[in-house]
């Protein structure tokens, strides 16, 4: 089953913007938002992974643009 939420959650210490959303998919988390970080580093144009801010956190990059974070669910 899938809970969709229009909430901000502050432990991904991203800015709020009506298209932020976060997915609980059982166990894990799905929290997709427009990127806002600057990188000092080449991005790949159309998809870049890495390690994320907290750890057992994954952050994808898609079209340089949205922010795709995966993560265990925090009840």
């Amino acid at each position: 089953m899938t809970n969709l939420e229009q909430t901000f959650e502050p432990r991904f210490s991203v800015q709020f913007s009506p298209s932020t959303f976060l997915m609980r998919l059982g166990s894990r988390e799905i929290f997709v938002c427009l990127d806002f970080r600057k990188r000092h580093y080449r991005v790949n144009p159309i998809i870049d992974c890495s390690t994320g801010i907290q750890a057992g956190h994954l952050e994808i990059l898609l079209f340089r643009k949205w922010l795709v974070i995966l993560s265990k669910a925090r009840w």
